[in-house]
């Protein structure tokens, strides 16, 4: 993997987009831009399929690079499913290339040990993604023969540093509070989209459900039935 420095926005820049377009660039925001080349495939989504295209890819001595928008590998394992869920088909069924469940799991593994058994999985191929990195645009450039990679990472509560104007202050250091939004332009030739079928929430249209006086609650956000004894 290769970053060019180049590629980031002067923060001058930023500042005087900041003064000249406040809906846009206000006080409390600022905006950075890099380019990373990345020698091997961009993986999108850190969960079995992405872990598992990786591991074979690593195998074949093939880097790659791994873009997660969630904080963890698996999270809709580890964020949007119940607690006693187990796997639904033999383990044996389920596992990833090259690494078999361990022999004392069950045949259907409970939702933490399979959990487990990837985060295992992760760390004996060494695959350590990117976190908190949404993919806003995916396109390929066919005049330079590459993919170009869009990705946006939002930090709340950081600082950014600026220099007093003041007279007889030696450019003193300070600090704002505020939001930073970095983007990153990755480059590749190749990409792997591996983000599931089950990534975003759906909430179908029922006849009859602007009368319901009850409680609705999707599956993803379902976790036991203690909240409702």
């Amino acid at each position: 993997m290769m970053e060019f420095s180049s590629c980031y926005v002067n923060l001058m820049e930023i500042e005087g987009k900041q003064a000249n377009d406040p809906h846009r660039f206000n006080e409390n925001m600022s905006k950075m831009t890099r380019c990373v080349l990345v020698s091997g495939p961009v993986i999108i989504g850190a969960g079995p399929s992405g872990l598992a295209v990786a591991a074979c890819l690593k195998e074949k001595g093939v880097p790659s690079m791994v873009i997660e928008r969630a904080d963890c590998i698996a999270s809709l394992w580890q964020h949007k499913t119940y607690d006693r869920l187990s796997l639904h088909l033999p383990k044996k069924f389920c596992e990833l290339p090259l690494m078999p469940f361990p022999p004392n799991f069950p045949t259907y593994p409970s939702k933490g040990q399979f959990i487990h058994y990837l985060e295992d999985y992760a760390r004996k191929f060494e695959i350590n993604p990117v976190f908190n990195e949404t993919v806003q645009h995916a396109e390929f450039d066919h005049t330079l023969g590459f993919w170009r990679v869009m990705t946006s990472r939002r930090e709340v509560g950081s600082v950014r540093p600026y220099k007093s104007a003041k007279a007889g202050e030696a450019n003193e250091a300070k600090a704002k509070e505020g939001t930073t939004t970095t983007t990153t332009e990755y480059v590749c030739r190749w990409l792997v989209v591996a983000t599931g079928e089950n990534a975003e929430m759906v909430l179908p249209e029922l006849e009859g459900l602007e009368e319901f006086g009850g409680r609705m609650v999707h599956t993803s956000l379902y976790k036991s039935g203690e909240e409702f004894r």
